[in-house]
């Protein structure tokens, strides 16, 4: 099973938890590589981690995104 069917399976269940999924989106390349799930009762901040870009080929903050499976890149926000 792929990634991606995980996520889709994870999905069509119901979730009568408190773990969400979200995405994890490059501060340098802005691209969405990761996905994970993450308890909002305990850490109701956006989760910042330091993982592997495969673009850039070096480690780079990922930060918190909503899990939207339709692109991979994050537009940038109106201000």
């Amino acid at each position: 099973m792929s990634r991606c069917d995980t996520i889709i399976d994870n999905m069509a269940k119901k979730n009568n938890t408190k773990r969400k999924l979200v995405g994890l989106v490059s501060e340098e390349s802005g691209i969405r590589l990761y996905y994970t799930k993450k308890n909002t009762m305990n850490t109701p901040d956006k989760l910042s981690l330091r993982k592997y870009d495969p673009v850039l080929r070096k480690h780079v903050v990922f930060t918190e995104t909503k899990k939207n499976l339709g692109r991979n890149e994050v537009k940038e926000k109106k201000r």
